[in-house]
């Protein structure tokens, strides 16, 4: 990197932060956060624990946002400070460390270009994935592995919380079922474009003929909702069965129904829990992900009638995504259509790259 391309990034980062500075809108932030503090110190304030918890929780929120956005803003202004006193000075061993360090900026800057994006109602909360194979058996059900370890990756290499909600193994490799509760902060918005049809292209280690086969599975994310949001499930649209556990607890799971299955009649929505070795507690579980399900489809229903469209199927002509393995090595999301080669660290969940590149386009076509 030379001093003109050195200038020019400057010059675009500045204007991509001047963007996020016109979203984020520190001084508001700062005004609310000031009026929050007031509260706080009103009498009665504590009283009511509950209106109390939502006001801390937007209180986190909008510091986390604040000092997100000042570290950012900071660390591009001291670089163009630092830079402009290294030319002055000639002092090339500083200039070369900040054309060194040029990469670590412009990804600075775009992190924090993507986080404004994630300002949907929900994008804060923690986010509930269920895993689903479709037709072609071990074939399938391998797939679905394969992504479940890819989500679960992904989430460890952020330093989140990851719950097996439930686990359903399929007969020879794979699985036949699997949901997650990912902890932490914006799951949901970073996850919510996951939602789809993924498919795989690979030579099957399942055949003894080494033909290429073809595989589905389907990814479905909604956002762990808060207590407060109220979503009517009426008893008689409902089905719950009981099931021995197949995962992992012990003796005790395996031999006591404690698994929970809710079928939602209507939508034909069918959620599993079998996490903990209490039924009391797995039910309570499953009613919460049937919950951000129906939220979800909601959700789905509105957008889809916005943009014209039906419900997918899971399978061929409706992924949103394609992980081919042979004759090539290549992963291509619809939406950014951008391609992408390293597909043995992406499937080790270095994803991060990939799901920016997607919440970057979809907000391209809505603006």
């Amino acid at each position: 990197m030379d001093h003109y391309e050195y200038t020019e990034l400057l010059k675009t980062l500045t204007v991509k932060m001047q963007n996020v500075t016109d979203v984020v809108r520190p001084q508001e932030i700062q005004s609310r956060l000031n009026a929050i503090s007031e509260l706080e110190n009103s009498e009665g304030f504590w009283n009511d624990a509950t209106y109390a918890g939502i006001i801390q929780k937007e209180k986190t929120q909008l510091e986390r946002r604040l000092s997100r956005y000042s570290k950012t803003n900071n660390l591009l202004n001291d670089t163009m400070d630092l830079y402009e006193m290294a030319k002055e000075e000639g002092d090339e061993e500083t200039i070369d460390s900040l054309f060194n360090d040029a990469v670590s900026l412009e990804n600075e800057v775009k992190s924090m270009e993507v986080e404004v994006l994630l300002s949907g109602e929900h994008d804060g909360h923690n986010a509930i994935i269920t895993i689903h194979p479709g037709a072609g058996g071990t074939e399938s059900q391998d797939w679905a592995s394969m992504l479940l370890r890819m989500y679960t990756r992904w989430a460890e290499r952020r330093d989140f919380t990851v719950e097996v909600l439930d686990y359903q193994a399929g007969e020879e490799a794979g699985i036949k079922d699997a949901a997650l509760l990912i902890k932490g902060i914006n799951v949901y918005g970073y996850l919510k474009n996951e939602n789809g049809i993924h498919r795989l292209v690979r030579i099957s280690p399942y055949d003894s003929a080494a033909k290429r086969h073809t595989s589905f599975t389907s990814v479905m994310v909604s956002p762990e909702l808060d207590d407060d949001i109220d979503i009517e499930i009426e008893d008689r649209d409902i089905r719950i069965d009981t099931y021995r556990a197949s995962g992992a607890g012990g003796q005790h799971v395996n031999k006591t129904e404690s698994a929970i299955r809710i079928t939602h009649i209507p939508s034909g929505i069918v959620v599993q829990c079998q996490n903990d070795r209490s039924q009391h507690k797995n039910k309570a579980t499953a009613f919460k992900m049937l919950k951000s399900r129906l939220y979800e489809l909601e959700m789905e229903k509105k957008q889809a009638a916005v943009d014209g469209i039906e419900k997918s199927e899971n399978g061929w002509g409706h992924q949103i995504r394609s992980y081919v393995l042979a004759p090539y090595q290549q992963i291509k999301d619809t939406r950014s259509g951008i391609p992408y080669s390293n597909i043995n660290a992406m499937l080790d969940g270095d994803i991060d790259e990939m799901i920016e590149g997607v919440l970057i386009a979809l907000n391209r076509k809505e603006e």
